[in-house]
């Protein structure tokens, strides 16, 4: 697949976590079935693009075996934190799942999507022109 495609899919799939997770964590009724709901599938988008981006080979800043960037110690970030949380909320441990699942927003897509809009990177082209 080329990097282009692979770049719209993992943009598409993570633009709705963006509003979908703000939801889940201030808006919605911990528990209730909407959250679990939405819930699961914000489990499914993040983590698929998480995955996709492993694919996206880093074209800004060094790498690492000409593929790896800074940006995806962030997918492995979400790959881990994703399952530690659905497994936290198993256990019983609905703080942790809470604490697990806001780092996730804010590191994970926040402070990550805020990083894209640097020069040199694709979406502050799009954005800034």
């Amino acid at each position: 697949m080329s990097y282009e495609l692979l770049r719209s899919i993992h943009l598409f799939s993570i633009a709705p976590c963006v509003p979908l997770g703000f939801y889940l964590i201030v808006f919605s009724k911990k528990g209730g079935k909407s959250h679990r709901l939405w819930g699961k599938g914000y489990a499914l988008l993040i983590t698929f693009s998480s995955l996709v981006s492993l694919l996206l080979e880093a074209r800004v800043g060094p790498t690492w075996l000409d593929h790896f960037g800074y940006f995806h110690l962030l997918s492995v970030l979400t790959i881990t934190t994703v399952p530690y949380g659905l497994w936290q909320l198993k256990r019983g441990r609905l703080i942790s799942h809470q604490r697990s699942m806001q780092f996730l927003y804010w590191t994970g897509l926040l402070i990550a999507g805020g990083f894209t809009l640097f020069p040199g990177r694709y979406l502050h082209g799009l954005v800034f022109g």
